[in-house]
């Protein structure tokens, strides 16, 4: 029977595993993280399947191939913790899940743009330290009256866009490649963008060397002094020194993100103190909440997203043992 070890599976995350596995697959489900101490895990399998946060470096692909696996598998789209020239060496197949729920990230990202833009993050803090008064700093616009700004317009920045259309607000959005059949947005250049709106949100892959740092000191200064700025693509899209420096000095109004420079190191993981947060950057930024909100990296988290992720998955092992292929085969050969 094909074996097929999952690792960083949640509690809640096994019954959907139990419920999707259609092809009666033997399924070994590790809660752990994929790192050189639980390598062991995978031993007896054919294959791994991954997330975001587990190690696939040289060391790990190369013990992995001396297991016998040949299929590398991520449940997420991004494939930059997989060292891809090694599953090349070593001739393994690499797969992925480009597309699942989009409501899910979308939804979060709306919702962490909204808290900013009405102020309410910083209204909770001080009623919750009993000050009810309305303070200045709450005053807000209404966000029919708004543009939003969407990086990215992809499946899940175009339904992050629907969800502000429905309310009325002018939605930008920038695109390497427009699709014109886009309707949900109205298509701009980068630097237009971040000078017209009062909300901008990210929703570009991480791909070292082209979209890294890709928000940095010069894209802020275009922003408006309260724009907010909001981050569910991943923690080094955005210049995170420059974003604190930016908000200390009151160049943007806020910043909401779901990703951080180290978040493997960081998520799912429980700090005794944010100075005990291992990236000096990550602790420079959070230090200026309720001007900065951080989220666990769950804008995936929910039934329907991660259910997609499993079924995803399994399709692609189907394709794979029928035909040799995956449906969403990662070019391991590239540059």
């Amino acid at each position: 029977m094909f074996k097929i070890t999952v690792y960083h599976v949640r509690e809640v995350e096994r019954p959907l595993f139990a419920k999707l596995n259609q092809n009666n697959y033997d399924i070994n489900l590790v809660g752990d993280r994929l790192t050189p101490a639980t390598i062991s895990k995978a031993a007896d399998s054919d294959a791994v399947l991954l997330t975001a946060g587990d190690d696939a470096d040289e060391k790990i692909i190369a013990q992995l191939h001396d297991y016998g696996i040949k299929y590398v598998f991520t449940r997420v789209v991004g494939v930059d913790n997989i060292d891809l020239a090694a599953t090349a060496k070593y001739n393994m197949q690499v797969a992925n899940v480009p597309c699942y729920s989009p409501r899910a990230v979308a939804e979060l990202a709306f919702i962490l743009g909204m808290t900013m833009f009405r102020r309410v993050a910083q209204a909770v803090v001080n009623t919750q330290q009993g000050d009810f008064r309305r303070r200045q700093s709450y005053f807000a616009n209404e966000i029919h009256d708004a543009t939003v700004g969407i990086v990215g317009a992809g499946q899940l920045g175009t339904a992050e866009a629907k969800l502000y259309r429905t309310m009325g607000t002018r939605v930008l959005a920038y695109q390497r490649h427009p699709d014109p059949a886009n309707q949900a947005v109205e298509f701009t250049d980068l630097d237009t963008l971040l000078k017209t709106a009062d909300i901008v949100s990210l929703h570009v892959p991480f791909i070292p060397g082209k979209t890294e740092n890709m928000i940095g000191r010069p894209q802020l200064d275009l922003m408006k002094d309260d724009a907010i700025l909001v981050n569910t693509a991943r923690g080094p899209v955005v210049d995170n020194q420059a974003v604190a420096t930016a908000i200390q000095e009151h160049r943007i109004g806020g910043y909401a993100t779901d990703v951080l420079l180290d978040d493997n190191e960081i998520m799912d993981h429980k700090f005794t103190s944010l100075a005990a947060v291992p990236n000096q950057i990550d602790q420079t930024l959070m230090a200026n909440y309720p001007n900065v909100i951080v989220t666990p990296h769950m804008g995936f988290y929910t039934e329907k997203a991660v259910a997609d992720m499993i079924s995803i998955s399994f399709t692609n092992f189907e394709q794979t043992l029928k035909t040799g292929q995956p449906v969403y085969l990662v070019d391991n050969k590239r540059d």
